[in-house]
C-alpha cells in the first residue's frame, strides 16, 4: 500500500489484482482534506453523526473525486454490524452517498461484479477489508461482531476471492475487550490477543486464510494511535467522524 494525496485528500491506494475483468483497486480514507469542523475534521464521510450535511456531502464529492470517481456511483449501506451483503448491478437511485437522505439497506459488505461501481464503507475503528477475484471485488465493514458472524466467509465466496487488503483500524496496542469478545474467536488459535488486548487485524487475516486467501497485504496502521490521520470512536468516545474506503474494479489493468 502506499499513500496517496489529490487536492488535500490522502487515502491509502492498493491493487488487489484481477477481478471481475478488471483489476481490483481499493482507496482506504484517512480524514485528511474535508471541510468539517472540529471534533469531525476534516474529511468526514458520516452522515449520521452530528457533522453539518453539507460538510458531509463536500466530503463525499472531494473523497470520490480523489480517487477518480463518479460519487453516484458509490454504493452505500446502514451498518448494523453483521454479516449481510449487497449485491449491485447498478447506481442506487437516488444516490444516497451524493445526495444523503433516501432509506439505506441494512448491510455491512458490497460486491460488484464489473467496473463502473465503487462500493464504500464507513469506518471508525472498525477494519475495512476488501476482497478480489473472478467474480468481482466486495468492500466489507468487519468489525468484531461482522467477523464473528462469517462477514469474511460470505465475502470470499460470493467473488471467488483469491486476494485481500485490510485497511487501518484498532490495533492490538488499544483494542481491550471482554471475554465474550475472546471467546467469539476462541476457536482461531493462539495469538490473537495479549489478556484481553484483541489483534482485530490478526482475527481478519487468519479468517481470510480460512477462506483460502493467501495473498493478503495489511495496512499495519491502528486508527486509535494516530488522531492527525484517522478518526477513531474509542480514543474519541464516540464523538468523531468516519473514514470512507472504496474498492472498485479498473478496467484499464
Amino acid at each position: 500500500m502506499e499513500w496517496n494525496e489529490s487536492d488535500g485528500v490522502r487515502w491509502l491506494a492498493a491493487t488487489l489484482g484481477p477481478a471481475g475483468g478488471g483489476t481490483g483497486r481499493v482507496g482506504f480514507g484517512s480524514r485528511v482534506g474535508g471541510v468539517s469542523e472540529a471534533p469531525y475534521d476534516t474529511l468526514n464521510i458520516g452522515v449520521l453523526t452530528d457533522d453539518a450535511d453539507a460538510a458531509v456531502v463536500e466530503n463525499r464529492a472531494r473523497l470520490a473525486a480523489a480517487v477518480g470517481i463518479d460519487p453516484r456511483k458509490v454504493p452505500i449501506g446502514l451498518q448494523v454490524h453483521k454479516a449481510d451483503l449487497a449485491v449491485h448491478d447498478g447506481p442506487q437511485e437516488p444516490s444516497p452517498y451524493a445526495e444523503p437522505g433516501p432509506a439505506l439497506e441494512e448491510v455491512d459488505g458490497h460486491v460488484v461484479r464489473g467496473p463502473g461501481l465503487a462500493p464504500l464503507v464507513l469506518t471508525a475503528d472498525c477494519l475495512p477489508v476488501a476482497l478480489a477475484g473472478p467474480g468481482g471485488v466486495a468492500m466489507l465493514h468487519c468489525g468484531w461482531r461482522g467477523l464473528a458472524a462469517g462477514i469474511v466467509a460470505r465475502g470470499a465466496l460470493a467473488v471467488e476471492a483469491t486476494a485481500a487488503a485490510i485497511g487501518p483500524g484498532i490495533g492490538p496496542c488499544c483494542y481491550e475487550v471482554g471475554p465474550e469478545v475472546l471467546d467469539s474467536f476462541a476457536d482461531l488459535g493462539e495469538g490473537i490477543a495479549a489478556g484481553r488486548l484483541l489483534d482485530l487485524p490478526e482475527v481478519a487475516r487468519r479468517l481470510l486464510a480460512r477462506a483460502g486467501i493467501e495473498r493478503v497485504e495489511s495496512a499495519g496502521l491502528c486508527t486509535c494511535c494516530e488522531p492527525d490521520l484517522f478518526f477513531s470512536h474509542r480514543r474519541d468516545r464516540g464523538v468523531t467522524g468516519r473514514m470512507g474506503n472504496l474498492a472498485w474494479i479498473d478496467r484499464t489493468g
